[in-house]
């Protein structure tokens, strides 16, 4: 929903605030920079205190300043606040840490993917909000009504448990227990037999844990990855706004965006330009499918090179001087595959990364990808006003870059089962293992 509103948000303070396009990029930036500083510190606080606490703190937060940034009276101050909304939303990826610590080996990939689902429900909600709410009330109410949904999680945080492979770890086994067995009851389904064994760590969430032999390949291209996705995807939703605001203009794809000088060269964003977003966003759900296809059958490495790559030839054909529907086409197709690419980079990452930093790893996976958020709006927005070519041309060679380091991810995590210790994984790796893992009791308790 964030970057929904960014990309409807820019045209609007362009023309009514009359700011140049740095400055409307700054409006998209400063979110990101906000969530780059605040990722790592957020997996930080969930590996330490609880997925759970850490995710009401953080909606709380982003709730707080999202309903401020509705009366910013100046552009510094809806600068200031929508940074501190940056902030907050930077924990949000950590419910994927949280929802990924529930789930059984053999559906992980497919339920992680339902995630996706209302990720594309929340852009669509946004500009349908936008359609119904900007010709009548204008932007701040716009923001202001875009912070339901996380009133809406915050009542919900009153069922949500914490992690029972959390719990475990830092030594209360009872209250693992007890969520297993709600699990179980709620499922109906009686509970496996046997006592729940796991080693209590003391010490989690160090950043230099990310840094040992075992995980030093694996962090540094997974933090590329995660910069590569951000970077691409919300390109193509900032590309939408401004290739489509200039309709059948072959100017757009041939030469450089040129800056209005004045107010009455603004253009807002017209019904049509509402439309096109609201088809552009239905990509997410072809995206989706793209992934249910090919996550659990060619496996992650694989299924996010193909998405990288894909994403890549759908920009080509915007070198070309096409029509308004052939445009809205082929963003359709990139946004469908960067789409995926998100959803398989998102299923991989706590499954490589063991229980005492997985939430650390996400962190700083998100902070990364937040830097390429923060570049994002200045090659979309900014750059292209001087070269069409050298912007699409980044996209499409970052993201060739990315399919190449795909394939050189160390571990194949398809089929494999959740580890709770780097020294687990290590011992795994040594001899076979015979005694019933964590991953079953929870399979036995959700099936």
């Amino acid at each position: 929903m964030e970057m929904m509103i960014l990309g409807i948000l820019a045209p609007q303070m362009h023309c009514e605030w009359r700011l140049p396009s740095y400055q409307v990029a700054l409006i998209t930036s400063v979110v990101f920079i906000g969530m780059g500083a605040s990722s790592s510190l957020w997996g930080n606080i969930c590996d330490k205190y609880g997925r759970r606490f850490g995710l009401m703190i953080s909606m709380g937060w982003t709730l707080f300043y999202g309903l401020l940034s509705a009366f910013a009276p100046v552009y510094g101050w809806l600068l200031f606040l929508r940074g501190l909304v940056g902030f907050g939303i930077g924990g949000a990826p950590q419910s994927v840490t949280l929802y990924s610590e529930f789930l059984p080996m053999k559906t992980r990939g497919i339920c992680i993917m339902v995630i996706g689902l209302f990720w594309a429900l929340g852009a669509i909600f946004e500009v349908v909000l936008a359609i119904l709410v900007m010709p009548t009330l204008g932007w701040r109410w716009l923001l202001g009504l875009s912070t339901i949904p996380m009133v809406i999680f915050l009542i919900l945080c009153l069922w949500l448990p914490e992690s029972a492979r959390f719990d475990v770890l830092r030594g209360k086994r009872e209250k693992a227990m007890a969520t297993l067995r709600r699990i179980a009851k709620e499922n109906g389904k009686a509970m496996p037999q046997g006592r729940l064994i796991a080693n209590q760590q003391n010490v989690r969430g160090r950043m230099r844990d990310l840094f040992t032999p075992q995980y030093l390949s694996t962090t540094i291209l997974l933090w590329f990855l995660w910069f590569a996705c951000t970077f691409s995807y919300y390109g193509i939703i900032l590309l939408t706004t401004e290739l489509l605001q200039d309709g059948d203009e072959c100017g757009v794809t041939q030469g450089a965006k040129t800056e209005p000088t004045c107010s009455m060269e603004c253009k807002y964003l017209s019904s049509a330009d509402y439309k096109e977003f609201l088809w552009t966003a239905f990509a997410e759900f072809p995206g989706l499918l793209i992934t249910l296809v090919m996550v659990d059958y060619i496996g992650r490495k694989k299924s996010l090179a193909l998405c990288f790559i894909m994403y890549s030839l759908s920009i080509l054909p915007l070198y070309a001087c096409i029509g308004r529907i052939t445009v809205t086409v082929f963003i359709f197709i990139a946004r469908a595959f960067i789409a995926a690419g998100y959803q398989v980079v998102y299923i991989y990452t706590p499954e490589v990364f063991p229980t005492e930093t997985r939430a650390l790893a996400i962190g700083t996976c998100c902070m990364m990808s937040r830097l390429g958020a923060l570049l994002t709006p200045f090659v979309a927005q900014v750059m292209l006003r001087t070269s069409v070519y050298l912007t699409l041309s980044l996209y499409c060679g970052c993201c060739l870059l990315a399919a190449g380091m795909s394939l050189c991810l160390p571990i194949e995590t398809l089929g494999r089962g959740l580890q709770e210790s780097s020294l687990q994984q290590a011992r795994a790796r040594a001899t076979p293992r015979t005694d019933l893992s964590n991953d079953r009791t929870h399979s036995t308790a959700q099936q």
